[in-house]
């Protein structure tokens, strides 16, 4: 039976609203997982006895006090685990995740939609049917790499995938991936929904004054962004153990990538060159861009941070450099020491 809910908030809410629709997902349910910034997977087993309704019905609800609350609509995916929850969301026509639990595959671009609640039947011919056309980009934590290496091979749909001898899909992915990819295709998630609190995070964003094409200016209001949050982390104290861009298209549509940095830091060099990876990969080439964000997460301690020792001086010299322009702007403002790329915020 359908008891995963997966809750995807849209408009984005900052982080303030965000923590209080955690809060009317709990009034539902104690099985509440954060994925921010803008969405959640919430477990209703428990509930649906209690209110006297199936797990759509309780989605429906959850729509209702967003809007009245909050002024937020959601697309709700319903079905009986996370992976399928998520995947009936994402169906043609609803706003993409941004949030996950995997990096790969789990943006994407798309406009702004109204809510839905989007069910997936529990019968097993059902869920097949749902996966059937799906191609392997599809699965959530199927990245581009893999779904490429799949269609190689013509394993093209979770159909084929699913057909396909678990001792084949080894050869071409290896034995780990192959058998989580096995169970994707069809339809099969052992993971639970994980009560948590959502990761500590910061972010930023940079709106342009005009839609923007160029691809240069992108990047420099990539490292303005970075070096402003990279103060902000050095000065609290903290690091960061992951990063994630959100790209605001001229027709209000959306793409969001994320993912770990090799070690927890607040080195802007580090932030600014992770940021840059995300946004050269997009091959946004024309696009026109109105505004660009970044958002650094799993904040943590820097005194509990470990960091690999190198000896490359020139890095120890940008780490001295870095500790006397915060020095400069402890003493003289944030505006005293500035990367020679700044853009001023529209």
């Amino acid at each position: 039976m359908p008891h995963v809910l997966y809750v995807r908030f849209h408009p984005a809410p900052g982080e303030d609203v965000y923590q209080g629709l955690l809060t009317l997902l709990g009034e539902l349910t104690p099985v509440v997982e954060a994925l921010p910034p803008d969405a959640a997977f919430a477990d209703v087993r428990g509930a649906l006895r209690y209110f006297g309704r199936d797990a759509a019905g309780l989605a429906e609800i959850v729509r209702v006090r967003a809007l009245a609350r909050y002024g937020v609509d959601c697309t709700v995916g319903v079905a009986a685990n996370p992976l399928l929850a998520r995947m009936a969301a994402q169906e043609p026509g609803a706003p993409a995740s941004r949030g996950g639990r995997s990096g790969g595959g789990s943006g994407g671009r798309s406009g702004q939609a109204a809510g839905s609640v989007r069910t997936v039947p529990g019968d097993p011919d059902a869920v097949a049917a749902f996966l059937a056309r799906k191609p392997p980009i599809a699965l959530p934590g199927v990245g581009p790499a893999t779904a490429r290496t799949l269609s190689a091979y013509g394993l093209d749909s979770a159909a084929r995938i699913a057909a396909a001898p678990l001792s084949t899909l080894q050869r071409i992915l290896g034995a780990a991936t192959a058998r989580r990819v096995h169970a994707w295709a069809r339809g099969i998630d052992p993971a639970p929904v994980t009560p948590n609190a959502p990761a500590r995070a910061m972010g930023a964003e940079h709106r342009f004054r005009h839609d923007e094409l160029d691809p240069v200016r992108r990047r420099r209001a990539l490292l303005t962004l970075a070096d402003g949050l990279g103060v902000r982390l050095r000065t609290s104290g903290q690091v960061a153990a992951a990063i994630s861009l959100t790209v605001r298209y001229a027709d209000r549509s959306t793409t969001t990538r994320s993912r770990t940095l090799t070690e927890p830091t607040a080195h802007t060099p580090a932030l600014t060159a992770a940021a840059y990876a995300l946004h050269d990969a997009l091959g946004l080439q024309r696009a026109r861009v109105r505004s660009v964000a970044l958002r650094f997460e799993g904040l943590m301690d820097a005194e509990l941070a470990s960091h690999q020792l190198t000896f490359d001086p020139a890095d120890e010299k940008s780490r001295r450099l870095e500790a006397a322009a915060d020095r400069a702007r402890a003493r003289f403002g944030i505006s005293a020491v500035r990367p020679a790329g700044f853009l001023d915020v529209a």
